[in-house]
């Protein structure tokens, strides 16, 4: 089953089973056994093997997806072999077109899978079309990649992220219009857990639900920062109450601790409480 919620979202090479078997201890909310980028074109082969033997052992502690090569490489073919109905959703990166994700599709039917797909927007056209992309029925996800973004653009990639601000919109909003949970971008220094800190944080805020994560270091950070603290869910409980007492009195907003309150802000302070609810009742957080 597709996870509802992925905060965080670890990738490791297909080609690293050493890595791929400690995985499920990280905590993560769901694990992504890499064939793309991580795997090598001399070791594809590797990778799908590793892939194939371990998938099913992972996946009875922890969702795994299986990341392949898009549709116009030569690997793609290969890729679906490799894929088996112990995974709960395939990652299909550098999503450009509707075209690409229905072939997608259509060949994980043939093949008898009935696979979710989270769609990788990392290039400049698929960002621009990103809402038309997402539209797609298969689609359960989506993740923006900065870095291929970038070197799509041509730009120069920065810690500061105002490079990708706009692009990073796109795509979180393209999510929310249909209805798919939107991962943000990784960060590429593993080491820099206060840049890892604060970029899950302005994600968080931004309306993403989770993070990429490259290193298991990353995961405790992403868990904590995409869910409410103690802090926002009381004032959420005591904001709801004090809206609850106005309407009933047939008060439409009202003023509470220096803000005020109408039902934007109730709804936001509902969806922390419901965020909350869904972390306390996973039976598999760290």
């Amino acid at each position: 089953m597709f996870p509802s919620r992925l905060r965080s979202l670890l990738f490791a090479p297909a080609v690293r089973p050493d890595l791929l078997v400690k995985m499920p201890a990280t905590g993560a909310d769901a694990i992504v056994i890499d064939l793309e980028d991580a795997t090598p074109p001399d070791a594809k082969d590797t990778g799908r093997q590793n892939l194939l033997r371990l998938a099913p052992q992972l996946a009875s502690e922890v969702p795994v997806l299986a990341r392949i090569n898009d549709p116009s490489t030569p690997w793609y073919r290969d890729d679906l072999q490799a894929l088996t109905d112990s995974l709960c959703g395939v990652v299909v990166p550098k999503v450009e077109q509707r075209s690409g994700l229905r072939r997608v599709t259509d060949d994980l039917a043939n093949l008898g899978l009935n696979l979710p797909v989270v769609a990788g927007i990392e290039t400049a056209l698929g960002v621009a079309d990103c809402r038309e992309l997402l539209a797609e029925p298969t689609v359960a996800a989506a993740y923006f990649g900065a870095e291929d973004f970038i070197a799509d653009m041509g730009g120069v990639r920065t810690a500061s992220n105002r490079e990708v601000e706009m692009a990073q919109s796109q795509v979180v909003l393209a999510a929310r219009i249909a209805g798919v949970l939107a991962i943000d971008q990784i960060v590429a220094d593993f080491r820099d857990d206060e840049r890892c800190r604060t970029e899950c944080l302005n994600a968080r805020a931004m309306g993403y639900v989770g993070k990429l994560c490259i290193h298991p270091a990353q995961v405790a950070i992403a868990n904590q920062a995409f869910m409410p603290t103690d802090e926002e869910v009381e004032r959420a409980k005591r904001l709801l109450a004090a809206y609850a007492q106005a309407t009933a009195a047939g008060v439409a907003s009202l003023a509470f601790e220096g803000q005020m309150v109408d039902e934007p802000v109730a709804a936001q302070a509902r969806r922390v409480i419901a965020q909350a609810g869904s972390v306390a009742a996973s039976p598999t957080d760290s």
